[in-house]
Parts: C-alpha cells; structure tokens; sequence
C-alpha cells in the first residue's frame, strides 16, 4: 500500500504539496480567552495552515488522588512535583472556548481542529464539525478511542511518540477497519523539550513504508532544524508548539515556537521540499546562462598566422566559448592556421 495525497478542509497533504504546518496551542493561552484569541492572529500571520487545541478536562484525563503515581515524580521534567488533576486542570482549554477560538481561525482563513482525549471530546469536536481529528501520543494505544475517531470518516493524525512497531500496526489496523482513509503518521518524542540526538528523523520514511500513509513531524525540539530535515526525509506534516512569547510563561511556553519563529518554519520548510526535486546532473535550464562562466582556451598574446601556440600565447580562462580546457594539451605545439588577436576564443579552425 502506498500514500496517496487528500485533503484536510481545503489544503492538499501529500509530497506535491507545501508542508502542512500546525501551529499547537495547547495551554499557552494561559487560562485567557482574549490571549487564546490573540495566539490564533498571531498564528495566522505566521502563514501556519492549522491552528491544533486540545480537548479534555481534568475529569476526562485523570482522577484527584492522593498516591504517588498520579503526580509527576521526575527533576528533569517541566512539571516535576506536578499533580496530574492539578496540571490538567490548569492547561485545558475550556469548552466554550472552542467555537469562538475555531470561527476566530476561520476569520483568519486558518483551519482549526484539535486532540480529543475521550469519546465525549470527539462527539463534541463533531459537533464544532472540526475538519480533522489528531489522536496524541500517549493515547495512540487507546484503541477504543482511535476508532471513536476513525468512524467519524474524517484524516486522523496520530503521533507515534513511544509506540513499537506492533503498537503502531495494532492502532492503525484499528483505525482502518473503524473506517479511516486518510492517515497521518507523526513521528514524535515524548520528551518536553525533546533533544536533536533523541528525534531519529530516518524513521520518517520507514513509516510511510510500513503503513502506506502520509507521515510527518510532531516536533518538540528547539528551533527549526528538526522539522527542514523532517521535510528532506519525506515529511508532509509539521506541528509545533507555539505561544506568544516563551517569557509569558504557561504549562508548555518553554518548548514552543514564538510567531518569527513559526514564520521561519513555513517558509524553509517549503524550501526543503522544492529543494529536493529530483536526481539530476548536468546543466538545468535555469544554469545555462552560466555555461560562459566556465573556463576555456583564449588567445592571450596576439599569435600570427603559423605561429606555434605556446602556454605564453594560449591559456585556460574564463568565460567559456573557446575550446574546452581538456583539449589544451592536444593543442599545444601546433600551428596557428591564421592570426588571431589577444582576446580571441580558440577554435578549430584556427589550428
């Protein structure tokens, strides 16, 4: 099975096509409409194609209890000493917000869609009549879920984050006999922030061979590089987080991209793609001009007719419309056939 190119609401996703660049809001809104309001303006100067929520609520994600498993236990993390109930109370984005936030982005000619994290967030999703479902990446083996999804009929985007190969062919299947046609796999580390060492960007297009679908990006690395190189490796989906600026502070400011950012990513990661073009050698018609540039043999010192061409008399220079320089040495030594003035490109018929 091979990918094949689709639609997500009005965009092409394929390798034909522009990078499908989501900007990820998360719970950088910071418990703030009117800045959730602002982060999709700010999104859609960027040139971003989707704006991506999350829809949960503390309830749907977890329980309020007191044992230690259910808080976070971990001094590298961002939200070490964390309870969960209280982390996901603080980063979820209030359902009424949804609607204002969706019509927002259209306002803006950007999609918006989100993650839902239970049945109830993709009933309600459907009802906003959102363009695409994204399935996150601690809940790709939630099977029950992907095909709550996948009988919706609309793209599914999935991240792999720590899934196994097996995993990954379990949740697919899953996803395909529920219904889904169109699938984006984005490979992905569950790390925040994730390190360049730990992306393993090759996997990209062992996926798509796997599972025949598109694949993609879900990156949590600084900067851009992560997400150009994806592009170079097959990549036809990119999503990052972004936030107004990472000094404001918010659940997952540390890791996501600021708008001069995000517009750097759209356009070199539509550079990757056009870049890559074909295997071609030789000269393209955009490089013909510069043929002339090359070098070749010209009279240099005035040479009379049956003078001896010498290396005082003749050399390789540029531009390129004498004879080539590989035929230098077979001209040396003979006879000038008639004169020629210093300046001249050398040609047979002048030996």
């Amino acid at each position: 099975m091979s990918a094949r190119s689709f639609k997500i609401g009005s965009r092409d996703i394929g390798v034909d096509h522009a990078p499908f660049i989501i900007a990820e809001m998360s719970g950088n809104h910071n418990q703030s409409l009117d800045r959730a309001l602002e982060i999709v303006e700010a999104a859609a100067k960027t040139g971003a194609h989707a704006l991506k929520l999350q829809t949960y609520t503390a309830d749907t994600m977890t329980i309020d209890a007191p044992q230690a498993e259910f808080s976070i236990r971990d001094k590298k993390s961002l939200w070490n000493d964390e309870k969960l109930y209280d982390l996901y109370k603080k980063a979820y984005t209030p359902w009424e917000w949804h609607e204002p936030i969706m019509k927002h982005a259209a306002k803006f000619g950007m999609l918006c869609f989100s993650t839902p994290f239970d049945d109830t967030a993709v009933d309600f999703l459907e009802d906003l009549k959102v363009p695409c479902h994204k399935i996150a990446s601690f809940e790709n083996t939630d099977l029950n879920l992907i095909r709550k999804v996948a009988k919706t009929g609309k793209p599914m985007i999935m991240s792999t984050g720590m899934a196994s190969i097996a995993e990954l062919d379990e949740s697919v299947r899953a996803a395909r006999e529920a219904g889904a046609r169109d699938i984006v796999l984005l490979k992905c580390t569950s790390t925040y922030p994730a390190t360049p060492e730990n992306t393993n960007l090759r996997t990209i297009p062992h996926l798509r061979d796997l599972f025949g679908c598109e694949v993609g990006l879900s990156d949590h690395t600084m900067g851009v590089g992560a997400s150009v190189a994806a592009v170079a490796f097959g990549a036809t989906v990119i999503e990052k987080h972004f936030t107004l600026r990472r000094a404001d502070g918010g659940v997952d400011s540390t890791f996501s991209m600021e708008p001069e950012e995000m517009a750097a990513l759209v356009v070199e990661t539509e550079r990757a793609r056009l870049a890559l073009g074909g295997i071609a050698y030789g000269c393209t018609a955009a490089e013909r001009p510069s043929l002339q540039f090359r070098r070749s043999i010209y009279v240099v010192k005035d040479i009379a007719a049956g003078e001896v061409l010498t290396r005082e008399n003749i050399r390789c220079i540029r531009p390129g419309l004498g004879l080539a320089p590989k035929h230098f040495d077979l001209v040396l030594g003979r006879p000038a056939r008639k004169a020629a003035v210093r300046g001249t490109p050398l040609s047979w018929d002048l030996v």
